[in-house]
């Protein structure tokens, strides 16, 4: 009896704090908020540059490497993510957030490096914007649904636990 009670106490003990659970579920949600919205293709359009081998010299990331670094840093927080010990009292924001990874991901993976390749080999302003165009309307109602329920389920759970969250305009 007393091994089982030390086992509990060393589990409950070791359990990430609802602060830990709620910035991997929720906080760390803030990267794929642009999803099939404006600004990711705004992105992929003006891309940001890195420091050239020449000294003093600049150059563009490619539009592969953009989504490719999206893609690894999404990946590295879902299993973040779906490593957490599901209870009952996070059980609700958890699965709504894993919910939006498994919707976005895949995305990413096909949609979104198509239009990377169309951008970094050159392809026509028109078959950019087409491609742009598919990916908003195919998949952003879904996704501004699931990003809205975990937004709602995450409210509840850091009203619950007393975490202090700006969410400004949700």
């Amino acid at each position: 009896m007393h091994n089982i009670f030390c086992a509990a106490c060393f589990t409950a003990c070791n359990q990430p704090s609802p602060d830990h659970y709620f910035g991997i579920a929720v906080l760390n949600s803030n990267i794929f908020y642009n999803f099939a919205g404006a600004t990711l293709p705004y992105e992929l359009k003006s891309p940001s540059a890195r420091a050239a081998k020449e000294k003093g010299k600049f150059e563009q990331l490619k539009r592969k490497e953009v989504i490719d670094s999206k893609i690894i840093w999404l990946e590295g927080n879902f299993k973040k993510l779906k490593d957490l010990t599901e209870t009952a009292d996070a059980k609700n924001m958890l699965q709504a957030s894993r919910a939006v990874y498994e919707y976005i991901l895949p995305v990413y993976k096909k949609e979104y490096q198509q239009l990377a390749q169309l951008y970094d080999s050159g392809a026509p302003k028109e078959e950019i914007e087409v491609m742009g165009h598919y990916i908003n309307t195919t998949y952003y109602p879904r996704f501004e649904e699931l990003y809205s329920k975990l937004i709602a389920e995450g409210k509840t759970y850091a009203e619950r636990h007393s975490i202090n969250v700006k969410w400004g305009g949700f």
